[in-house]
């Protein structure tokens, strides 16, 4: 990736200015008490950056508006379309209404009833797709055919200059971080949030976490191009995309330290560990970027001031309360 496709400091404050009170600026919480201590190696800080708290339950809409804002008062006129597995369709219908246009999205068939409620409470009109590849090229027929923008929930210089809004927050929010854990889909937010943590604290490490079940990034670093995966395969469906991209994929690539993986228990042991010791109800990706401070980053990170992001929390009551008694010893 050359250097003129990088984000400027410049660029993504601006960006953060141009959003407004369209989203709030969500809180820091570091994390402290007898579980902490018992479960973090000796010396190592956990801070939260809670975006389970941001307009819509979740960090898209930062992207959603940044590539909706672009669009010249025609365009907007005649509406916006997505796919997404919720949460990125549910910030698009936000978006939409805020800005004053209409939306068409496409939704998978495994979305969470909670999540199609509420595009459809914001005032999107949604169809049900059977997977996400399906899921895309519907919404690329409804963009053609309804002359409609189609907004992606991953990809894109004005996607990642959303997502990194949240790296510029946090930066800015707690001083000294030695490393930054994201939670990664398709890479929008990993790739948005590296790049501005790597222009305001260049030594801090970033770190990439995906499910076992849905490791295109990991596919894609290892063969050098964005890759894809046949299905999805983990109780996180927000971050099952079906395939990586160009753009997140290259400022990826540029800016994260690392990636590791994390099993759908271990998501769920951190899931239930969020609720218990912080009272925070996550879904599970969510819980993501804990689960792999508390796994396979526990050593790597031993001893540092780590930022966790907290990407979201649409889940309904019903799946939750499932989630948070299901058996999951040993698993963190």
């Amino acid at each position: 990736m050359s250097d003129d496709a990088v984000l400027g400091p410049g660029e993504i404050a601006s960006a953060r200015e141009a959003l407004g009170d369209r989203v709030v600026t969500t809180p820091v919480w570091a994390w402290d008490g007898p579980e902490a201590r018992r479960l973090l190696p000796a010396g190592t800080r956990a801070i939260f950056k809670l975006e389970l708290f941001q307009r819509s339950g979740t960090f898209k809409p930062r992207g959603a508006l940044c590539n909706m804002l672009a669009l010249s008062p025609a365009e907007l006129a005649r509406g916006v379309t997505a796919v997404s597995a919720g949460n990125h369709a549910i910030a698009v219908a936000y978006a939409a209404r805020v800005l004053g246009t209409h939306a068409k999205v496409v939704m998978l068939a495994s979305a969470n009833p909670a999540r199609i409620a509420a595009c459809r409470d914001f005032g999107a009109e949604v169809e049900i797709s059977t997977d996400g590849h399906a899921g895309f090229a519907r919404a690329q027929q409804i963009a053609e055919e309804e002359r409609r923008a189609f907004i992606h929930p991953f990809e894109g210089r004005r996607t990642a200059l959303g997502t990194a809004t949240v790296g510029w927050e946090l930066m800015r929010q707690v001083e000294e971080l030695d490393a930054v854990v994201v939670p990664i889909g398709g890479g929008g937010l990993a790739a948005g949030i590296a790049n501005a943590v790597k222009l305001a604290r260049p030594s801090c490490q970033v770190w990439g976490v995906e499910p076992e079940g849905a490791d295109t990034m990991h596919r894609s670093f290892a063969s050098g191009r964005p890759e894809s995966i046949d299905a999805v395969r983990t109780i996180a469906d927000s971050l099952g995309a079906p395939y990586a991209a160009p753009y997140s994929f290259g400022l990826c690539r540029r800016y994260l330290d690392g990636l590791v993986r994390i099993s759908d228990q271990q998501m769920i042991a951190a899931l239930q560990l969020l609720f218990r010791d912080m009272k925070l109800a996550v879904e599970p990706a969510g819980a993501a970027s804990t689960a792999a401070l508390l796994g396979p980053l526990a050593q790597r990170l031993a001893g540092r001031r780590v930022g966790l992001v907290v990407c979201g929390s649409n889940i309904d009551a019903a799946g939750f309360g499932e989630l948070l008694v299901r058996d999951v010893a040993g698993s963190a």
